[in-house]
């Protein structure tokens, strides 16, 4: 078994190597600086003694008088291990009191050349071609070409350079001390983590914590001392939790909704007796095992839900009809996939619902058939001629005509309202190009629109698809567009656009550039019936449920509109629908 590394040693190990490299690091960068400090006070002196035989070569015209005999005289004065070598412009070597010139290669191309050409002066660190030997050379560049003086970079002169371990003992004491310091203060620390993981290891067993329990006087016990605290008011958060708990399934079993979780495996982790109860109703088989229910044929459409790797929406619901009642079945998968399975008796509520929506439509029948009656009478008395009818009957007979027309039109609005909230699943549903769409609404709405002078312009992408009911997305549009035309004034733009999409969301919008409405109005506007002007709607008509159908049409399709005036004039409609999805 491999040998673990106490909490202690671990952080010597590491703090220790930590501290080596750094004093490593600063013995090699105090070395360089004094390598470099040296270096440069040696070449300091170098261009002391290259700029005092320049100006001798100068004043003396030596190198025109090719007298070296003097110039061997002047190197006596000065340091014994010092190389002359003088150079033409061309790199061609005139003088050294080393070698004999003429048997030395060209010296244009070295690296201390190279500088002086550029820089005025170089300096280079390497061993001669001429004799093998090491060499500090310095080069300075002169009128007549080059001067270069050198000295052998032998033992003496590289001690000179390297010299200076003082400041490195030090470095060393420094690391010693710290490594004293740190096994100190490992020592304490590791005394906190030791009663820390006594503590731990008792909690574990589920030992009670003794009331002498006592963390060292220091930071990582004063940490300890909190999470101490912090557990004790875990475990009361836990007495509170398993108590919030025993209501919630209280409340659970005496609701009247099944209600049941599961785990992400589909493993029941708690259902009430309504649960099992409406499950042994929709099963083919009673049972007592709630699994079951993954495999039956009435909840395919649930198991597929579930099987899907990143549903879209995280609730999904179904109704289901057996035996002569109905239930709604309700899913909520949660972030952990586990989820929660409710069962809903609405078998009353269903009835109710029925009941109401057959009683609106036998109205609604009992209505249109005498409206359709007075409509076609009228419609019959107002295509005599003149001398049938004179102008004050007609006057009135054109009045009932216009009544009758809207009350054909608020009976329709009824009905579409009516079958939107209580049997949407009446509409069928379908791919529909809204672009294509449009452009059949502003082939319907020509002559309206002629007769205001009003533009009606699309800025719809062909690609725009949504999936739905076509009747309610004309229905939008239209409505929307009829309310433009009445109430926006003469010779204005009515607007619809697709602005913006990403992958889940279609954004429209619908906008004229009428008159508007005041702010009041905005928050009312899709009310059933709710009236801006009644003066002005008795005189343009309308039933006044034209936009709550717009409204209620958009929610159908899981989308969302609100209205605003427009800053540049006019009133707007930003609508957002979801996109098709595969």
């Amino acid at each position: 078994m491999k040998k673990k590394f106490s909490f202690k040693r671990r952080i010597l190990l590491s703090f220790s190597l930590i501290i080596a490299l750094f004093t490593a690091g600063v013995i090699f960068f105090e070395q360089q600086q004094v390598k470099q400090e040296r270096t440069g006070s040696l070449e300091r002196m170098l261009d002391n003694d290259a700029l005092l035989i320049a100006n001798y070569l100068r004043k003396n015209h030596i190198l025109r008088e090719n007298d070296t005999a003097r110039l061997v005289e002047l190197l006596q004065y000065m340091h014994p291990e010092l190389r002359l070598t003088l150079i033409g412009r061309e790199g061609e070597v005139l003088f050294d009191n080393r070698m004999e010139a003429v048997a030395m290669e060209n010296h244009l191309m070295r690296p201390e050349i190279q500088k002086s050409i550029t820089e005025g002066s170089g300096s280079d660190i390497r061993r001669s071609a001429s004799n093998q030997l090491e060499y500090l050379y310095y080069a300075k560049k002169t009128a007549g070409g080059f001067v270069r003086v050198a000295f052998p970079y032998d033992v003496d002169l590289r001690s000179f350079i390297h010299s200076g371990n003082s400041f490195t003992y030090y470095i060393l004491l420094f690391f010693i001390v710290c490594v004293l310091m740190m096994i100190y203060f490992a020592n304490r620390f590791s005394r906190s983590i030791r009663e820390l993981r006594e503590f731990s290891q008792n909690v574990k067993k589920g030992a009670s914590i003794p009331p002498s329990f006592v963390f060292a006087d220091d930071e990582v016990g004063e940490v300890s001392a909190v999470i101490v605290e912090n557990y004790n008011l875990l475990q009361e958060n836990r007495r509170c939790l398993a108590a919030e708990r025993e209501k919630l399934l209280q409340h659970f079993q005496f609701s009247e909704e099944g209600i049941a979780i599961f785990s992400a495996a589909r493993k029941q982790l708690y259902a009430n007796s309504h649960f099992l109860q409406y499950l042994n109703v929709i099963l083919e088989s009673p049972t007592l095992i709630t699994e079951n229910l993954f495999a039956d044929p009435a909840f395919r459409k649930v198991v597929r839900f579930l099987e899907k790797d990143a549903p879209s929406e995280q609730v999904f619901s179904q109704r289901i009809n057996k035996s002569g009642k109905m239930f709604n079945v309700r899913v909520i998968i949660f972030e952990d996939r586990s989820f929660e399975l409710y069962i809903s008796d609405i078998t009353k509520m269903e009835k109710r619902r029925l009941l109401k929506q057959e009683m609106t439509n036998n109205i609604a029948h009992e209505l249109r058939t005498p409206v359709t009656s007075i409509r076609g009478y009228l419609e019959t008395i107002l295509s005599l001629s003149g001398d049938d009818i004179d102008d004050r009957v007609r006057a009135f007979l054109d009045r009932a005509y216009a009544q009758t027309i809207r009350l054909s039109e608020l009976i329709q609005d009824i009905s579409m309202l009516t079958k939107i909230e209580e049997a949407s699943d009446r509409f069928e549903l379908e791919s529909v190009n809204i672009r294509a769409l449009l452009y059949e609404l502003e082939s319907d709405l020509a002559e309206k629109m002629a007769e205001k002078g009003d533009r009606f312009m699309v800025e719809v992408d062909e690609q725009v698809v949504l999936y739905g009911s076509r009747t309610l997305l004309y229905s939008i549009f239209r409505n929307l567009t009829e309310n433009a035309i009445a109430y926006g004034g003469e010779d204005i733009d009515i607007v619809i656009r697709c602005y913006s999409g990403n992958e889940d969301v279609f954004y429209f919008e619908f906008h004229d550039t009428g008159a508007g409405l005041e702010e009041k109005h905005l928050v009312r506007i899709f009310e059933r019936f709710y009236r801006v002007n009644e003066g002005r709607t008795r005189k343009t008509g309308g039933s006044g449920l034209g936009l709550s159908i717009v409204k209620n049409a958009v929610l159908f399709h899981k989308g969302s509109i609100l209205a605003r005036n427009r800053a540049e004039g006019g009133l707007s409609f930003l609508i957002t629908f979801p996109k098709i999805r595969s």
